[in-house]
């Protein structure tokens, strides 16, 4: 089974680090702008509509954040995508609000398919401008889930991973209510 996962978010969200940390288990301070779109693939468990396991491929979808690019490569990246890590970066309100327009730009190619809103640099305590309420009244407005993760320490990066990837199944399956998550 092959689900498609596209990342969405403003430059410097931490988009690039989450994939990583998730694939590779590293992670690098040093910031290098995505050129284009990189896919990259990871095998997990997941469950089907029967309770049974089943390995499914990740095909993860990363694109450069900017908007020109955004509205240029729409088509080519979206099409087909099975689910939505929508990143944001904790430490800069302005990406959380952003991630209406890629949601747009995603709906009009591949349709309404499971988001799920990755707030990014959750280490950065100090520097937070997106409190807690902030972003469960965002979330829950647009009936999105989201998990808060740090790239950098691989806090919650697997579990947003493989939830979004479990999401994406059932959607791909047909399924209204997802299973629970087998462990790894």
């Amino acid at each position: 089974m092959k689900v498609k996962l596209c990342l969405a978010g403003e430059p410097a969200v931490g988009k690039s680090s989450m994939i990583k940390r998730f694939v590779l288990d590293m992670y690098d301070d040093r910031y290098i702008a995505t050129l284009g779109t990189k896919v990259t693939k990871k095998t997990v468990t997941l469950v089907d509509f029967d309770g049974g396991q089943v390995k499914a491929d990740l095909i993860i979808w990363d694109v450069m954040g900017t908007r020109s690019i955004r509205d240029l490569l729409k088509e080519a990246y979206y099409h087909g995508a099975n689910g939505v890590m929508a990143v944001c970066d904790l430490t800069r309100q302005e990406t959380l609000l952003e991630l209406d327009s890629w949601s747009k730009a995603i709906e009009t190619v591949a349709g309404v398919v499971p988001t799920q809103v990755v707030a990014n640099k959750v280490d950065l305590k100090e520097s937070r401008q997106v409190s807690d309420g902030e972003l469960e009244k965002f979330c829950s407005a647009r009936g999105w889930k989201y998990v808060m993760t740090s790239a950098k320490t691989g806090e919650n990066v697997e579990q947003a991973f493989k939830d979004l990837g479990q999401s994406a199944l059932v959607k791909v399956l047909g399924v209204q209510k997802p299973p629970v998550v087998a462990s790894q």
